[in-house]
């Protein structure tokens, strides 16, 4: 049980596994966004569902073409946000109320509206820590090792290249069928992605 939860975690985030020093995937380039657009939604349509878009900046319907959905980092901050304001409020009740409570000016010993300030700012600090820290989870980061660095291609991601890989871990992937399909696609070239390898297929 706790296994599977793993591993659809794990490829929510976009890790796909795979026996070492097998085929991890094929990795074809396109040469302008709105062509890896497209290529995201026909993948989509074709029933891939192991694949993941690169490109050097955000591309304006991308999570709609691949079929991701909304974004669950909302969901986390706002978990995080209730978890600080209650540990806000459970502090300074514990802290004036029960561990050492003293009297001041005849004030109660705890009381919800001078605890307001210190409630409100718990609130933002974990509903911030929760936005980051989610952000970093959902995307499978820090990960600093990826067989797709393997492709000197690749490299060029952060600059002017635009990406669309399918994993090997996909149902329906077929090393020949597959490549022939991308290629059909309109892509620049089309690479064989292994763990210590890189073999073009074409």
């Amino acid at each position: 049980m706790l296994k599977s939860l793993i591993q659809k975690f794990k490829l929510a985030i976009g890790i796909y596994d795979h026996p070492p020093g097998s085929i991890y995937g094929l990795l074809a380039e396109f040469p302008d966004p709105g062509a890896l657009y497209e290529a995201a939604k026909e993948v989509r349509s074709a029933g891939y569902r192991h694949f993941d878009v690169h490109s050097p900046f955000p591309i304006h319907g991308m999570d709609r073409a691949m079929g991701l959905g909304n974004s669950k980092v909302g969901y986390v901050a706002l978990g995080g946000g209730i978890t600080g304001a209650l540990l806000g409020l459970w502090l300074q009740w514990w802290m004036n109320a029960i561990d050492y409570p003293i009297i001041v000016s005849g004030k109660p010993f705890f009381a919800v509206e001078p605890s307001v300030p210190v409630i409100f700012e718990l609130t933002i600090l974990f509903s911030a820590f929760g936005a980051v820290d989610g952000m970093l989870a959902l995307n499978g980061l820090p990960r600093p090792y990826n067989p797709l660095f393997y492709s000197r291609r690749f490299l060029r991601v952060t600059d002017d290249g635009f990406f669309l890989h399918i994993a090997a871990s996909d149902e329906q992937f077929d090393q020949e069928e597959t490549a022939s399909y991308l290629r059909r696609s309109g892509e620049i070239g089309v690479e064989v992605i292994a763990d210590e390898e890189l073999a073009e297929t074409e």
